[in-house]
């Protein structure tokens, strides 16, 4: 059982990746995100089910396992555990406007992992601040607060490259 919940809060693996767990874990959300738009001809229906679901399971296993990933990693939000970017990643790609030209999937997946990466380390008010919730919730919400403010600046970036 300790060996399906390290599984799971390790965002499928992704958090024992070498240098930057986290931007693994954004990365495997990216490729979900492009393979379900080229397997749907890029259907937002199909799109926008597939992101909700990783966003709310990521953030129910989050919250659910923060204690335990804390307490066996010995310390607060650990690199370890990346729900919160699985979360966060999935946030940042909800109802976007696709583009019909061939680059266009991949253009709206490279900036939403660029924005969303650059914001999760920057952390812009008030997400730091969220960060001091206990246990998962802190670990969770700055990243969803982070992943907000990614979505906005994706909706504007693409609906002006797509017009």
């Amino acid at each position: 059982m300790k060996r399906i919940k390290l599984l799971i809060a390790s965002g499928l693996g992704t958090g024992y990746l070498p240098v930057a767990p986290g931007t693994w874990a954004s990365a495997a959300v990216a490729a979900v995100f492009l393979l379900v738009a080229w397997r749907s001809q890029a259907s937002p229906y199909y799109l926008a089910g597939a992101m909700a679901g990783i966003l709310v399971l990521s953030s129910v296993a989050c919250v659910a396992l923060g204690k335990f990933a804390e307490k066996h990693f010995g310390q607060k939000d650990p690199s370890q555990s990346t729900l919160d970017e699985w979360a966060g990643q999935a946030l940042t790609y909800l109802f976007l406007p696709i583009g019909t030209g061939r680059y266009d999937l991949l253009i709206t997946a490279g900036v939403g992992f660029v924005v969303f990466r650059i914001l999760d380390i920057l952390k812009p008010p008030p997400a730091r601040r969220l960060e001091k919730l206990p246990y998962g919730w802190g670990v969770l919400v700055d990243d969803l607060m982070v992943a907000v403010y990614a979505n906005l600046v994706l909706q504007v970036i693409l609906r002006f490259w797509f017009g």
